[in-house]
């Protein structure tokens, strides 16, 4: 007769691939980044495994974002991930929250007329004018996301490129006395474009983020438009989850 599992009770392959992945932990902690992995055949060796099962451990750690397996190439230790909350806050200042240095350029900085698309996010006229900044944002000197920022133009008129160098666009607006008081971001899986990949120096339709996020006044009035696209190799999502108030 065959016998039957209880719900409950692990399937001895996933108590098998569970014990190799905390192995490859043990295993990444003794290396750095950007260092290989032995040959699964010889990571298999080792571990007393068979390689169906140790590469399904490897590719948990993969999607996990703690290894990067490159075709051709090898398995290598990849960044840690940075967590990103989900709160009203700049990326300048959540590095900084994170011990990390915060920085980055400026891309592109012109103004031009808002156009249907822009004009119904920041509440314009299409033919209202409108600053549009395209910025590389870096932590610890490496390449994190690339952010565009629409803005209406009246809102600071006299704002000059030199203005965003190393600074927080948030730290800018409460200098000029603007108060952020909401918004409202959605966040949907991508790839990144050619050009994109250029400039955050990896792969193209290398898997990221894309966050889109419309701050407002205290009156209601949109502030920015801002799109930015995030590493998804460096980045993961973090929630702060409370239970429903009765």
């Amino acid at each position: 007769m065959k016998s039957v599992q209880s719900a409950g009770e692990p399937r001895a392959g996933n108590t098998k691939r569970q014990a190799v992945r905390r192995q490859l932990l043990v295993m990444l902690e003794g290396l750095d980044v950007g260092d290989a992995l032995p040959s699964e055949r010889r990571l298999a060796e080792d571990l007393g495994v068979s390689r169906p099962t140790l590469r399904q451990a490897i590719d948990d750690l993969v999607a996990e974002g703690l290894l990067d397996r490159r075709h051709g190439s090898g398995t290598y230790v990849t960044e840690p991930r940075i967590a990103v909350s989900l709160t009203m806050t700049s990326f300048t200042e959540d590095m900084i929250r994170r011990g990390m240095k915060p920085g980055g350029r400026v891309l592109s900085f012109r103004t031009e007329t808002a156009g249907a698309r822009i004009g119904r996010r920041l509440a314009l006229s299409p033919l209202e004018e409108v600053f549009t900044i395209r910025r590389l944002r870096l932590a610890d000197e490496a390449t994190m996301a690339i952010e565009t920022l629409y803005l209406p133009r009246a809102l600071l008129p006299a704002l000059r490129k030199q203005d965003l160098e190393g600074r927080s666009f948030y730290d800018l607006l409460r200098g000029n006395g603007i108060v952020i008081a909401s918004g409202t971001e959605t966040i949907e899986p991508t790839v990144t474009t050619a050009e994109e990949a250029a400039e955050l120096d990896v792969p193209v339709h290398t898997p990221a983020f894309l966050f889109e996020r419309v701050t407002r006044d205290e009156d209601g009035r949109p502030l920015e438009y801002v799109r930015s696209v995030y590493r998804g190799d460096r980045y993961r999502l973090e929630l702060d989850l409370r239970p429903p108030s009765h």
